[in-house]
């Protein structure tokens, strides 16, 4: 039944594909950074990073020998930075056994570090035009509609069923295209938040959903576990313009990155005070802040703050924490955006903020 989608939905995205930077000019590299920025985060969040990446990037070679705080500045405010650790990853290997040029073979792309299914599809498919599927959420929601089917699309067999079913209507001489259109159409009209655009659909004639409407129960998720909330007093630590940071473990979350000193629980003003005092600082002035809340995809914070003033002693770096200028850490160290509450405190911001506020 699918074999009747392929020419109205190439009609329709001839007529309504939006006008994405990375569209502009399609290479492999161009596709595949911004399919990886889009993972998890939102069309319109991403077009200034893949523009700001790529001018400081422009290709493979580039990418592959860019020191790792550059690499994650110029990542911050992105999260989910392991996507760009292994993008290098996976650059060095396309520079060490290809030349830095990428392979045009699915099975080639697939071995890559950090490309799965979905991502070795859509390069495949649209930088190469190879007739290979390229299934992410919005393609499970589309295809779930039309057949009005309640499987769980969060399991991997019924992933593999779709991608199978695509290989076999997908147009050899428009793959690229059916990929994009595939995947536009459930970002803009079959939408995965609020209800369905579908007197706008070019599916409306063949979707089973929309017939026994049905189309607001699908696609059938199974329901996530709810995420661990941890609680969190974070400091902002002055001494005149100077600031504290302090790098995080190589592992784990936030694995690499600056953040603002901080503890576990929520400390109150004495409590904190006594901290600072134990660290060898003098406290001034301490200020409390409003809370915060920052949701990673397992893991919640919870979080308080203060500002506290330190009289200027010698020797202030200690305990792994080190002074700079504010200015300083926005132009060279990447700070997560889970302290973006508490970055203004430090006359500084972050990530996407950057460019809301030249706007």
């Amino acid at each position: 039944m699918l074999e009747q989608i392929v020419k109205p939905l190439l009609l329709w995205y001839d007529r309504h594909a939006r006008v994405l930077p990375w569209r502009e000019e399609i290479s492999p590299y161009r596709v595949w950074v911004s399919e990886i920025m889009l993972q998890q985060t939102r069309v319109e969040a991403v077009k200034p990073f893949f523009e700001r990446f790529l001018r400081v990037l422009p290709d493979v070679r580039a990418l592959s020998e860019c020191p790792e705080d550059d690499l994650l500045k110029l990542w911050e405010g992105l999260g989910y930075y392991n996507r760009v650790r292994n993008m290098q990853k996976a650059a060095r290997v396309i520079v060490e056994e290809y030349d830095g040029t990428f392979p045009a073979d699915y099975e080639k792309l697939l071995a890559l570090p950090g490309i799965g299914h979905y991502t070795a599809g859509a390069i495949g498919s649209i930088a190469f035009g190879l007739p290979v599927p390229a299934v992410d959420g919005n393609v499970l929601r589309v295809l779930s509609r039309v057949k009005a089917s309640y499987e769980d699309i969060q399991k991997q067999s019924v992933r593999s069923s779709m991608e199978q079913e695509i290989k076999k209507i997908i147009p050899k001489e428009r793959a690229g295209d059916f990929t994009q259109a595939l995947i536009e159409i459930g970002a803009i009209v079959c939408v995965p938040n609020g209800k369905a655009k579908c007197e706008a659909c070019p599916l409306a004639f063949c979707c089973l959903a929309k017939a026994k409407g049905i189309v607001e129960e699908l696609p059938k998720k199974k329901e996530k576990k709810a995420r661990r909330v941890e609680e969190r007093t974070v400091l902002v630590l002055r001494e005149g313009e100077r600031v504290a940071i302090k790098k995080r473990p190589a592992k784990g979350l936030l694995a690499g990155l600056y953040e603002l000193p901080n503890l576990t629980g929520y400390l109150g003003e004495e409590e904190v005070l006594k901290h600072v005092r134990e660290l060898g600082f003098s406290p001034l002035r301490i200020l409390p802040l409003a809370g915060a809340k920052h949701i990673f995809s397992h893991v919640e914070w919870r979080m308080t703050g203060y500002v506290v003033s330190l009289e200027e002693t010698k020797d202030m770096d200690r305990e792994g924490l080190f002074f700079i200028d504010a200015k300083e850490t926005e132009k060279k160290y990447p700070i997560p955006a889970a302290f973006a509450a508490y970055a203004r405190y430090m006359d500084i911001v972050l990530g996407q903020e950057k460019y809301e506020e030249r706007q």
